[in-house]
């Protein structure tokens, strides 16, 4: 083994490139199971961020089956999810271009079934019995906030696809997620929420005949009576409704059974999750009678199999959902710390698992790897905060004697979402140019249970900023990481976190917000239907919590900004439009702060094309290189920076 060569921190030549992250990378999600195939989504960057449903057949074969320009995605709720669902050979779609709807009958070619101008489309059934697919529309037609319904599509042809919008069975709420018909096709249930509640605050469980008019007197509350936040309720083979819920303070699981609801097997982590998008799935049932379940602790996913109430873990690694059934084995993403995620089947119980496709090439040796290691840390109220630590690792380099990393502070968009240490090429690409790394699951992440969640509630801009500077403090008290060298980065909501610690601390010397909001004011009065009504428990009702907002939103403090930032915006982004970046860069601007913008034709929430993605981690080292005072010996563009 050669002795490593001595570079500055920031400056490690590195095997982690712009085209191994938004290249050679795509994502991997939404894995379905049917009679043994195995489907999955693949969003694809060199292909303009275009999702593609693939599937693996029987004798492992792996195919396209949606060809361009067709992007299996949805736009229920601008974030999307449940874009397809694959029962008995039949697979129906959503298309993210039009919202139009496709179905694909056993081998025949797709054929669109539902393009309704002004219709989206998410969450499918089949209804097999009736010559139907269910699903959540959200309806775009009429003026003010669009109207969700469950609706039944036609699938037989009889109705052209611009005649076929769907026959409304549920209506007459804010939201409507999960309806699933019972294995005799004659009972349906569902859930919905309504404003000011997010579906992490509370969300009820419905339950009807499918065959009656639902009335009033039809319709019945299952769950949800008390606040409470359910997912996924699913029918067992046996037609039991089973569902999980944080009714105990964790996201656990239920079956109704005689008619009283009861817990499956109780335990303090997290079987569930936030509702951001549509079909996630927590749990299955196995043929044996067994469940399959993803348990969340620590932050870290895992697989576990319940019986007769009872946890036993399943040994395979850290798992991005729950593992599907799949012939006599099971089907997951895998989620390694070492290595890419990667579709990955089990052919029967106990057997070695076999990589189906990964979300990009292993290139990297152990030695160059940075492993998220969790951590807690001492928040300022009290509590306990949750983060992953991970160390600047390269083969070949390592920093000066006497000198320590810069750290890039990472918090999380949602605010209400969980990071987990799974491989990421996007951290390894910081880490192994000698960049430590913290990744914080401060107050309000989910998989830590209800109560660690609500720390947020009114307190969004000071937990969230309280609990970032707590872990960097943290490690720079542990001599860890070069104090006065500490960057903070976010997207989304992370992007506002981020910009409120720059203007309500001193600890970050740089900032680099990713579509973030500067102004919660103007998010309020200029958002999409789901999040309408968020900051009403964030931050507090308008208008009486009107002063809280202007005091909360860092476009109203630059006095106390001190540092330089960079901003990142999609210009077709709904859900943080882009005046926010706007807005923050000209008043910045014209106070002789130091400040870089890039602005993104094509681009919504979320960047996902490669030549994007690309640009933007060069933009963003470089930019760190300016402030930290390192050059990376590899960037293609150098960055510009007002006033600096």
């Amino acid at each position: 083994m050669t002795d490593k060569s001595t570079a500055p921190y920031g400056a490690w030549g590195s095997p982690v490139t712009t085209d191994l992250v938004a290249g050679q990378t795509i994502g991997l999600g939404a894995l379905q199971t049917d009679r043994g195939a195995l489907y999955w989504l693949e969003a694809r960057p060199n292909e303009n961020g275009r999702s593609v449903l693939v599937r693996r057949d029987t004798d492992g074969r792996i195919r396209d089956l949606t060809p361009a320009p067709l992007n299996v995605a949805s736009r229920v709720h601008e974030y999307g999810g449940g874009a397809y669902h694959v029962a008995d050979g039949r697979i129906i779609f959503s298309d993210k271009g039009n919202g139009a709807v496709w179905l694909i009958d056993g081998d025949a070619p797709a054929r669109r079934i539902a393009a309704v101008d002004g219709c989206r489309y998410a969450d499918f059934a089949f209804d097999p019995t009736r010559g139907r697919v269910l699903a959540v529309r959200e309806d775009h037609r009429g003026d003010g906030e669009p109207k969700a319904a469950i609706v039944a599509l036609d699938i037989t042809g009889r109705l052209p696809p611009h005649e076929n919008p769907g026959q409304v069975l549920v209506d007459g709420h804010d939201f409507l997620a999960a309806p699933r018909l019972s294995p005799d096709g004659q009972t349906l249930v569902w859930l919905s929420w309504d404003h000011p509640d997010m579906p992490w605050d509370g969300t009820r469980l419905w339950l009807a005949p499918i065959d009656r008019t639902m009335t009033a007197e039809s319709v019945q509350l299952v769950a949800g009576a008390s606040p409470e936040a359910i997912v996924q309720p699913a029918w067992s083979p046996d037609g039991v409704l089973h569902f999980a819920s944080d009714r105990n303070g964790w996201w656990n699981l239920y079956a109704v059974r005689d008619g009283s609801i009861r817990p499956v097997a109780p335990v303090e982590g997290e079987i569930g999750g936030p509702h951001w998008v549509f079909g996630e799935r927590f749990f299955a049932f196995l043929g044996d009678g067994r469940i399959v379940a993803a348990l969340i602790e620590r932050g870290i996913r895992r697989a576990i199999v319940i019986e007769d109430g009872r946890i036993s873990p399943l040994d395979i690694g850290p798992v991005q959902g729950c593992p599907m059934p799949a012939g006599d084995g099971l089907a997951y993403i895998a989620t390694p710390t070492t290595a890419p995620p990667a579709v990955t089947r089990l052919a029967h119980w106990g057997s070695v698992p076999e990589s189906v496709r990964a979300a990009g090439p292993a290139t990297l040796t152990a030695a160059d790897v940075s492993i998220g290691e969790p951590f807690t840390f001492p928040t300022r109220d009290g509590s306990r905060g949750h983060a992953f630590w991970y160390a600047p690792t390269n083969a070949r380099f390592e920093g000066p004697a006497g000198e320590k990393p810069p750290l890039i502070v990472i918090c999380h968009g949602g605010p209400t979402a969980m990071n987990t240490n799974g491989f990421s090429p996007a951290v390894q690409w910081w880490t192994s140019r000698g960049i430590a790394v913290v990744d914080v699951n401060y107050g309000g992440s989910t998989g830590f249970g209800r109560d660690y969640r609500h720390r947020l509630d009114g307190r969004w801009g000071v937990v969230d900023v309280e609990d970032c500077a707590a872990a960097a403090a943290y490690l720079g008290r542990e001599g860890l990481v070069d104090a006065a060298r500490i960057a903070i980065r976010g997207g989304s909501a992370g992007g506002f976190t981020v910009l409120a610690a720059l203007t309500r601390t001193k600890l970050f010397k740089a900032g680099a917000s990713h579509y973030g909001v500067a102004d919660l004011t103007l998010l309020a009065s200029d958002t999409h239907k789901f999040e309408a009504r968020y900051l009403d428990r964030l931050v507090g009702p308008l208008p009486q919590a009107e002063a809280t907002y202007r005091d909360r939103s860092p476009i109203h403090h630059l006095d106390q900004l001190s540092c330089p930032v960079i901003f990142f915006q999609g210009l077709e982004d709904k859900v943080v439009p882009p005046n926010q970046a706007e807005v923050m860069v000209r008043a910045m601007a014209s106070k002789g702060l130091a400040v870089a913008h890039y602005a993104f034709e094509g681009e919504g929430h979320g960047f996902r094309q490669g030549t994007t993605i690309r640009r933007v981690l060069d933009l963003e080292l470089g930019f760190y290189g300016r402030i930290f005072g390192f050059a990376p010996p590899d960037l293609s563009e150098r960055v510009q920076i007002q006033n600096l």
